[in-house]
């Protein structure tokens, strides 16, 4: 199974549970009060514990994942590489089981750190002022085997229309959707794609 993406959680209460699942529910809806990150620690435990190994998807798709480099004809301006070490520094500061993925920087002040609800409506509450960009990397916590941050054109899109200028993602520690779309997309709007 491969992941990649946002996965909704289910509504605990309407699981039909087998013996199996009765028995390990409680250690995930007590992880659950911690964060995605830790419900996805506690379900790798139990598929170990059931001789079930999970391995990381980019083992099996390379290609999915970028390195270090631009990946536009736009490389970042000077205003924003400060606004790349902001939002940097915010998802620094962030807790260890904190949702935050993502960060949002623009003339040096850091305007949006994403919550649990995901990229797409922390990008969709900000207003186009024609500069800015996003951030995206792992959370601290975040096994990267399981649960890596996914970009793709819709991405893209969205930082369009909030105005931002680039987006910004870690060496191997991403997932990147349909990438020629994506740099055909950003080259034609004139943004950029760096991997730090």
């Amino acid at each position: 199974v491969l992941f990649a993406g946002k996965v909704n959680k289910p509504n605990f209460s309407k699981l039909k549970l087998d013996f199996k699942g009765i028995y390990y529910i409680p250690r995930i809806i007590k992880s659950s009060k911690l964060g995605d990150a830790a419900i996805l620690k506690e379900i790798i435990k139990i598929l170990k514990k059931e001789k079930i190994s999970t391995v990381s998807s980019t083992t099996f798709t390379p290609e999915l994942s970028l390195i270090k480099g631009n990946y536009s004809k736009i490389k970042p301006s000077i205003q924003d590489k400060l606004d790349i070490n902001q939002s940097i520094k915010a998802l620094n500061k962030t807790r260890a089981y904190s949702y935050s993925q993502g960060a949002v920087s623009r003339n040096n002040k850091v305007i949006a750190i994403e919550g649990k609800e995901g990229t797409k409506k922390m990008l969709k509450k900000i207003k186009n002022r024609g500069s800015g960009v996003l951030v995206k990397f792992p959370k601290k916590k975040q096994d990267f085997r399981i649960d890596l941050p996914t970009i793709g054109l819709n991405t893209f899109k969205q930082c369009k229309k909030a105005g931002l200028k680039g987006v910004i993602l870690k060496h191997k520690k991403n997932i990147f959707l349909d990438k020629k779309k994506c740099i055909q997309y950003v080259n034609k709007n004139k943004m950029f794609i760096l991997v730090k």
